[in-house]
């Protein structure tokens, strides 16, 4: 889990992920039959097939959640916008860290209660007393991200900040050492820029690829346990197929695909409804004059905060479906 652990614990709010691309670049590049970035900053690695088969592409986003400073007070407090969907509370009187280094707490302006999700009543204090000092620092413009250390808990759990999507990346990259090249399909390992503010990397991805089919590599939430959120994903239940996404209407041969391939290689599954929220998949469905899409799961507890929780198991379930999935004959009807 060292990769994982990496991974998660790398800076890289949405628009700013060129350290954790370096990262991935330097795990990637020995297994790629070729490797680039875009202009919007996507890593883009290809596994060659023979030729006769499709062009699948992978997209799972390497960008977190987080905060851009939007202005700063003259008793040296931080105020912020969100950069993606931030949850006000999670964050409340916990830190953050700068691109930079520098550490701060968050606090809010009232209760939190009384703020009512609202990012702009919190503030970011690094410990300055004035303007003048915490200029020093941080500018204008500047961005911070969330911190969460890595944790291995009972029962197989992981907890960490960024799983949503540094577990997405770490799933392409172990799936990427597997391939040996030697399937039909080219298959393209895409890691995506700027998720989090809407799916915009992978419409330029999916823009110069191409791809016959689309997969996004993502989280979904847990509805195991008690939330704002109702239905049957479950954290150790397998790897997710997923069946609904609301920014997406996920292609049904291909859907019927994945669950024919869990079923036949004895990977466990469960079926992944999202009711909420979106993935790479409607950027890459939107593309070209069309592709068909699906997506892969993993089922996350305590998703958009610095403490989510996901399962060792349904990682290797993961792992186990796309490198199958990729390597299946796809014949779609005309």
């Amino acid at each position: 889990m060292e990769t994982l652990k990496e991974l998660t614990q790398a800076w890289g709010v949405a628009g700013r992920e060129k350290h954790i691309r370096q990262i991935i670049k330097q795990k990637v590049e020995s297994y790629a039959d070729e490797i680039y970035t875009d202009a919007m900053g996507n890593l883009i690695v290809l596994k060659k097939g023979s030729g006769q088969g499709k062009k699948i592409m992978l997209a799972a986003h390497m960008d977190e959640i987080g905060f851009q400073v939007t202005k700063i007070e003259s008793d040296g407090r931080i105020r912020v916008c969100k950069v993606g969907w931030v949850w006000a509370s999670s964050i409340y009187n916990d830190k953050v860290f700068f691109q930079n280094g520098v550490i701060g707490v968050v606090g809010c302006v009232g209760s939190i209660e009384e703020a009512q999700n609202n990012v702009s009543k919190l503030f970011v204090d690094i410990g300055c007393t004035s303007k003048d000092e915490t200029q020093k620092h941080i500018k204008v413009g500047d961005y911070c991200g969330f911190v969460g250390a890595f944790h291995e808990l009972q029962n197989g759990r992981i907890c960490a900040k960024s799983l949503d999507n540094r577990v997405g990346c770490y799933l392409l990259i172990e799936a990427l050492a597997r391939n040996k090249g030697v399937q039909t399909n080219d298959v393209y390992y895409v890691f995506t820029v700027q998720e989090e503010v809407g799916c915009r990397g992978a419409a330029v991805a999916a823009e110069k690829i191409k791809p016959d089919i689309g997969l996004s590599i993502d989280i979904s939430p847990d509805h195991f346990y008690p939330s704002d959120l109702e239905g049957s994903n479950a954290v150790g239940d397998g790897v997710g197929v997923k069946l609904g996404d609301p920014s997406a209407m996920l292609d049904e041969y291909l859907v019927d695909e994945m669950i024919a391939c869990c079923e036949e290689n004895n990977i466990k599954y469960q079926r992944d409804v999202m009711d909420r929220g979106g993935t790479d998949s409607s950027s890459i469905n939107r593309s070209h004059y069309g592709v068909r899409v699906a997506a892969i799961s993993v089922i996350t507890r305590y998703p958009h905060s610095q403490s989510a929780v996901i399962s060792k198991d349904d990682l290797r379930a993961a792992v186990d479906l796309i490198d199958r999935y990729t390597a299946r004959t796809f014949n779609f009807e005309e």
